[in-house]
């Protein structure tokens, strides 16, 4: 399947999934780390589900993974895990709890793409070009402009 609609897909995902998110964290009878512990939990289970039909049944996920190295691996564990999956999700929903789901949405969702536009040139030797840089400045304009009071 195409990267781009696999990644329409998500956002859109997390479009709704957000906006269920924050109707529920508006209510006062669940809080941020609730709404994680429950999505985690929930989700866990899936992902497990999907990793063995890809590794298994499609075999599509590399079988020697965990041979894979130490950095490799620590950057899965601590940048993967801890980084995105844990610490970004406590902030993300945290701030949810405290703002609008219109303007904290896309302040966490515009800045993502953005750092990782710069990172991907900056250590990944990914080509930065012209559109590139307008693009992150457009993304980032676009989220003064939507956020500004």
């Amino acid at each position: 399947m195409n990267a781009i609609l696999l990644a329409i897909g998500a956002g859109l995902c997390w479009g709704i999934g957000e906006l269920c998110t924050k109707s529920v964290l508006h209510t006062h009878k669940v809080g941020p780390l609730t709404a994680i512990a429950v999505r985690s939990t929930v989700a866990l289970p899936v992902i497990w589900a999907a990793w063995a039909l890809a590794m298994y049944v499609l075999k599509v996920e590399p079988r020697d993974w965990t041979k894979a190295g130490a950095p490799t691996l620590l950057k899965l564990t601590i940048g993967s895990g801890l980084v995105a999956g844990a610490a970004a999700m406590i902030l993300f929903y945290s701030a949810l709890h405290l703002g609008e789901i219109g303007r904290i949405k896309p302040v966490a969702f515009a800045l993502a793409p953005a750092v990782a536009v710069l990172l991907g040139w900056v250590l990944l030797g990914e080509a930065m070009t012209p559109k590139k840089a307008i693009g992150v400045l457009m993304i980032l304009s676009g989220v003064v402009v939507l956020t500004g009071k």
